[in-house]
């Protein structure tokens, strides 16, 4: 399924709300001033939270390290850590600040130029399918490379490097299997060969194969 950003909005929202709804359910401690998050509510908003940051963000994120380290036990400071944190990665969401939204709108347009792709292939127009699935293909190896430090241009003449070349760097910096790197290989030899007009060479049917790999592989595979 692809993860709009406004199922990224909503979802924050969400978590806001549980962090609210456990600290105003927090209790006193019996004989005792400290108050405490019911125990299910805690642990509940700390998985959530986490699985959350981590999607969104990565493990090595500070918003991961600090929510790990400040929601570790259910005293109703951990919720109000958790309230905090929460709130500000919805500010950055809502606010356009961070990497990973700037990645969701590209997802959204990538999936607009494949739907465009799979309609031009329903009606029988596999070449110029071949092409935009092709386009859309190099692009997402492009932005996963800068995303893991890897040149996207060459540094001697400045000029874009070509994609296999990409692709065969991705799979050493263990962004994904060979098995993808084969996959998208053979692609990359179907777009091309529609870019340069050996349209016998190629089916409809295998674009519509590699109409259906490539989106699987741009929603599984991200920056």
């Amino acid at each position: 399924m692809q993860v709009t950003l406004k199922d990224l909005e909503k979802r924050i929202d969400q978590l806001v709300a549980q962090a609210e709804t456990a600290l105003a359910n927090a209790r006193n401690l019996k004989h005792s001033q400290i108050r405490s998050l019911q125990p299910g509510e805690w642990a509940a908003l700390r998985a959530a939270g986490l699985a959350f940051i981590e999607l969104t963000f990565g493990r090595e994120h500070s918003y991961y390290t600090e929510f790990d380290k400040k929601v570790k036990d259910s005293w109703e400071s951990s919720g109000q850590y958790a309230l905090g944190i929460l709130t500000s990665i919805r500010d950055d969401i809502t606010g356009g600040w961070i990497e990973t939204t700037k990645g969701l709108v590209t997802a959204e347009v990538f999936a607009d130029f494949l739907e465009m792709a799979g309609h031009l292939h329903d009606e029988k127009y596999k070449d110029p399918a071949a092409v935009v699935v092709g386009s859309v293909l190099e692009e997402h190896l492009r932005q996963l490379c800068a995303a893991a430090s890897i040149p996207v241009d060459d540094p001697a003449s400045g000029r874009t490097r070509k994609a296999d070349s990409l692709n065969a760097d991705l799979v050493k910096a263990n962004k994904y299997s060979k098995l993808d790197q084969k996959n998208i290989t053979a692609w990359l030899d179907l777009r091309n060969k529609a870019a340069h007009g050996k349209y016998s060479e190629y089916t409809s049917d295998q674009v519509g194969l590699m109409l259906a790999g490539v989106r699987d592989f741009v929603s599984r595979v991200r920056p």
